[in-house]
C-alpha cells in the first residue's frame, strides 16, 4: 500500500493494491515523509473507502477515540441493518459525537422532542443509538446523554437512504407526530408509545403514507360500513375526519371511504387499550 498524503500523524491517505484511493488509521502513519511504501499492513487500524473528498480533511480536527467509535458504530449498523451506509457516515457521525462531547462538558444538553417517533418509526436504527451510547463511552470516557440516541439513530437513518429519501424520512416523523397529537386532543387521551398497540397503529399510519405518496388506494370494499361505526363511534370518527382534513390540508392527500374505515378501526383499538 502507497501512502500519497498526510491527514495528520495517526490518518492518511492512500493508494491500496489495485490503485484505490482509501483513507488509512493507524497510530503514526501519517508521520513520515510521503509519498512512502506501507508495507506492514497490521499498523492500520482502519479503513474507508469511497468518502467524498469534501470530508476527508474533516479527519485531521477530529480525535481518534471520535473515529473509532463512529467507525465501530457503522459497522454495527451495518451487521443489524443487514446493508451497507453511506460511507461518508462514519465522518459525519465522528464530527456529532466529538460536538455532543464538548456539549456535554459544557453543561449544554438539548431536548429530543421526536424521540418517541423516531424509536416507534425506526426502532433498528434507535436500539443501535442507545448501543452506541456504549461505545462513545467505551472509546472516550464520556458518557452522553440519552438525548443523544434520536440524534444518532437519524444519522443512521439518513445514511440508509437516497438523499431524495431523506425528504420523506423526515416527512413520515412529521406526520406521526401530528397525528399523535390529534388524536390525544380530540380523544383527551395520553398515548402509551411503548406499547405493541402504538407500534402496530404506527406501521398501519407508515403504509397509508406510503399509499399516500405511491397513489395507490385500498380497493373499495368496506365503505358501506363506514356510517354504522360512525354511529357506534362518534368521537372516534370525528378523530378520523380531523385526521384526514390534516392530510388533505397539510399534504394535498384526499382519504377514500375505505382508508377513513380502517384509519378508525386503528384508532378504536389504539385507544380502547389506552383506557
Amino acid at each position: 500500500m502507497k501512502v500519497i498524503r498526510r491527514i495528520n500523524h495517526n490518518a492518511a491517505l492512500a493508494l491500496d493494491g489495485q490503485g484505490r484511493e482509501v483513507v488509512v488509521l493507524g497510530k503514526g502513519i501519517g508521520f513520515p515523509q510521503v509519498p512512502y511504501q506501507l508495507d506492514d499492513l497490521s499498523k492500520i487500524s482502519r479503513t474507508f473507502y469511497d468518502l467524498d473528498p469534501r470530508y476527508v480533511d474533516m479527519i485531521a480536527s477530529l480525535p481518534q477515540s471520535m473515529l473509532l467509535a463512529s467507525a465501530d458504530i457503522v459497522e454495527q449498523a451495518e451487521i443489524n441493518l443487514d446493508g451497507e451506509l453511506n460511507p461518508n457516515v462514519t465522518l459525519t457521525l465522528a464530527d456529532h459525537l466529538n460536538f455532543a462531547v464538548q456539549r456535554l462538558k459544557k453543561g449544554l444538553v438539548f431536548q429530543a422532542p421526536l424521540a418517541c417517533d423516531v424509536a416507534q418509526l425506526y426502532p433498528r436504527e434507535y436500539e443501535l443509538g442507545q448501543l452506541a451510547l456504549d461505545i462513545v463511552q467505551d472509546y472516550a470516557g464520556v458518557r452522553l446523554p440519552d438525548e443523544e440516541i434520536v440524534n444518532i439513530a437519524m444519522h443512521l437513518i439518513t445514511a440508509e437512504v437516497e438523499n431524495s429519501d431523506l425528504h420523506a424520512v423526515m416527512q413520515m416523523i412529521q406526520i406521526q407526530s401530528d397525528v399523535d397529537r390529534i388524536i390525544e386532543q380530540e380523544l383527551g387521551v395520553r398515548l402509551d408509545r411503548k406499547n405493541f398497540q402504538y407500534s402496530r397503529f404506527s406501521m398501519h399510519l407508515r403504509y397509508l403514507v406510503q399509499r399516500f405518496t405511491s397513489g395507490e388506494q385500498l380497493p373499495a370494499s368496506l365503505g358501506d360500513f363506514l356510517a354504522d361505526l360512525a354511529a357506534q363511534y362518534p368521537q372516534v370518527y370525528r378523530c378520523a375526519l380531523r385526521i384526514a382534513g390534516y392530510f388533505e390540508e397539510a399534504w394535498q392527500w384526499k382519504c377514500s371511504q375505505d382508508e377513513l374505515l380502517y384509519l378508525m378501526l386503528h384508532i378504536n383499538r389504539l385507544c380502547e387499550k389506552q383506557g
